[in-house]
């Protein structure tokens, strides 16, 4: 059985997660037995031992944390040359985002909001040219599919063929 960590609460269902730092974390209701729990862990053993695998890779192939001047750099840059991506982009791709923004997201290199701001993760400056384009790609894409469809997908390649290898570049 694996170590976890068991959180109990007020839900109605048992989950398990694997965090960034690999540790298994079952979430479970309040009133649920230990014996149920573990019963739980042991039918998704695989499922968990596949996950950590596919977390520890992450780890080792993630760009190592920038201290502040670095940050401070990588701000600075992205202030300068994101704008000028999204308006080269956006005038290829016939769209137009309400706003641009850099933020200091840990968890994705780009979103686009349901009004069309676009925000990048200074983050993304850590990568090499071709996927931050990417990037931006994918984001002013958004403003034609909001969401993860075929369509939306049909839509990047379009503007770049090479997609699901920058994508599977990109160590997050």
């Amino acid at each position: 059985m694996p170590m976890f960590k068991l959180i109990r609460s007020k839900r109605k269902s048992i989950s398990v997660e694997i965090s960034p730092e690999l540790e298994v974390i079952v979430r479970a209701p309040r009133g649920m037995k230990q014996k149920d729990i573990d019963r739980f862990i042991d039918e998704h053993r695989e499922w968990i031992k596949k996950h950590i695998d596919i977390r520890a890779k992450r780890l080792v192939n993630r760009p190592p944390e920038p201290d502040e001047y670095e940050i401070i750099d990588l701000k600075r840059r992205a202030k300068e040359l994101l704008p000028l991506k999204v308006a080269c982009f956006s005038s290829i791709m016939g769209v137009e985002p309400a706003s641009v923004k850099i933020t200091s997201a840990k968890k994705r290199l780009g979103s686009c909001s349901s009004d069309n701001g676009i925000c990048f993760s200074y983050r993304v400056m850590m990568y090499p040219e071709d996927i931050i384009d990417y990037v931006v790609i994918h984001e002013l894409a958004h403003i034609k599919e909001h969401n993860h469809s075929k369509r939306f997908y049909d839509i990047v390649r379009k503007y770049c063929p090479d997609y699901k290898d920058r994508e599977g570049r990109i160590k997050w």
